[in-house]
């Protein structure tokens, strides 16, 4: 993986932040870099404003109807301030940049699922597998609008977070609005310490892998890696191809979406971003060779596959590494910076946008797929009784293979017994199943095309 940037830090946004309070305070506070006077500063700020936002501070500490702590009103200031930019800027306090920090190493408290803003309500981006969110029935698009009995309406995305979490074994009532419902719904969720494996693989039919990731984490590049490993030692075989499935994943470390496109490209760039502060220029290109050594592979994005996982989808997209297939994927294709404060907290500040490599932006747009499957809910019908077979008919000949049938090794009964697990898996998965038929069809269309 071969990664390109400036040289120069983020030090613009934090001084620009802090230079607010440098005329508030009536105190210099030097850029190290270039040492600014009071008056050099002054002229980038808006005075008038700032001035207009003391006499609101000073208002509320002395007229609001019960005294407040100063620290909260400092801190509801800049959370607003943040929050007002776009859905995903934020002020995290000392408490919860912890909790945000635990969440990108793969254990935190909670209900597990990613979520943001939409009309002032909470909306599911997604759930995560294996978590008291997705056991409940939480779809990515639902719209939460109470917890427990308490209105999201009107609080900030962290404060409706905050409430989310608890001690683990505790519960919380959810109440939810869902596209194609009459009426709200109400799911009862119990907390806990949310473990996430970002990744799980399964061998398929005909020597076809299946790759699941469910949330990009430090270690997603390295354990996608080993779980190819794992399944060409199932099939003691290299691979005849891969489904590698990205629905309902939120997204999470942009390093570890890189790797994972990188696995699978010999060469070549995989995303860009651009921004305002010359440090959010960055491209990142391929070097590392593919595992699945040109293989076909297909990637299952749905409505709820966002940044880390678009990211994957529109780099193998347009490198014409991968056949894209599913439903048109969230759109969040903005870059987060963290910038730790000196109080322990962080801000989490929007400074750039992703670009796939043929310049796309993936921002409020999403990836489209190339090959669309519809959300859909098919039953398996069983085979009519009325319908005669040749075993049916009088006097049909017996059944008589050519050659004496062998007994069955413990192995063998092992492969029937997960095929048929297979089998019942296909049916309940309509997307997986379509994936794994066009798999199979470009499997077959490579190997004749190699013959020939």
């Amino acid at each position: 993986m071969k990664i390109t940037w400036a040289k120069k830090g983020l030090w613009g946004v934090t001084g620009a932040f802090l230079g607010a309070f440098v005329v508030l305070a009536t105190t210099v506070v030097a850029d190290k870099d270039a040492p600014a006077t009071t008056e050099q500063v002054s002229k980038q700020l808006p005075l008038k404003e700032l001035r207009a936002f003391v006499e609101v501070y000073e208002r509320v500490a002395n007229d609001y109807v019960e005294p407040v702590d100063d620290k909260k009103l400092l801190e509801g200031a800049i959370s607003g301030l943040l929050s007002n930019l776009d859905p995903h800027s934020a002020y995290l306090p000392p408490k919860d940049y912890k909790e945000m920090e635990e969440h990108t190493t793969g254990e935190f408290g909670g209900l597990g699922m990613e979520v943001g803003l939409e009309d002032g309500f909470v909306k599911v981006i997604s759930p995560i597998d294996d978590t008291p969110a997705q056991e409940a029935g939480v779809k990515a698009g639902d719209l939460i609008i109470k917890l427990d009995e308490e209105p999201t309406k009107g609080k900030t995305l962290n404060e409706s977070v905050k409430v989310m979490r608890g001690k683990p074994g505790s519960t919380i009532k959810l109440t939810i609005v869902r596209k194609g419902e009459d009426k709200p719904i109400e799911l009862e969720l119990t907390r806990a310490v949310i473990k996430v494996k970002s990744v799980k693989q399964k061998l398929l039919t005909d020597g076809m892998g299946y790759v699941r990731i469910s949330q990009f984490q430090i270690r997603t590049g390295e354990d996608l890696t080993d779980s190819i490993a794992k399944l060409t030692e199932e099939n003691k075989a290299p691979l005849n191809g891969l489904v590698l499935d990205l629905r309902n994943n939120p997204g999470g470390v942009l390093r570890a979406a890189v790797q994972v496109s990188d696995a699978f490209l010999n060469k070549g760039l995989i995303v860009y971003t651009k921004g305002r502060v010359e440090n959010s220029q960055m491209r990142f290109e391929a070097e590392n060779g593919d595992v699945m050594k040109g293989k076909p592979i297909i990637v299952l994005i749905n409505e709820g596959s966002a940044s880390a996982s678009e990211i994957v989808a529109g780099a193998l997209q347009d490198q014409k590494r991968a056949l894209i297939a599913g439903r048109t994927s969230f759109g969040k294709g903005s870059v987060q910076t963290l910038l730790p404060l000196n109080n322990g907290g962080a801000i989490k500040v929007t400074t750039a946008r992703y670009f796939t490599p043929s310049g796309r932006s993936i921002q409020a747009e999403g990836i489209k797929p190339d090959i669309k499957i519809d959300l859909v809910k098919v039953e398996k019908r069983e085979e009519t009784m009325d319908r005669v077979k040749e075993k049916d008919l009088s006097g049909h000949l017996d059944h008589v293979d050519d050659k004496k049938q062998t007994v069955k090794t413990e192995e063998q009964t092992k492969d029937e017994a997960r095929l048929k697990e297979l089998d019942e898996t296909l049916a309940k998965d309509f997307e997986l199943h379509e994936a794994l038929n066009l798999l199979k069809g470009m499997a077959f269309t490579q190997a004749m095309n190699q013959a020939n």
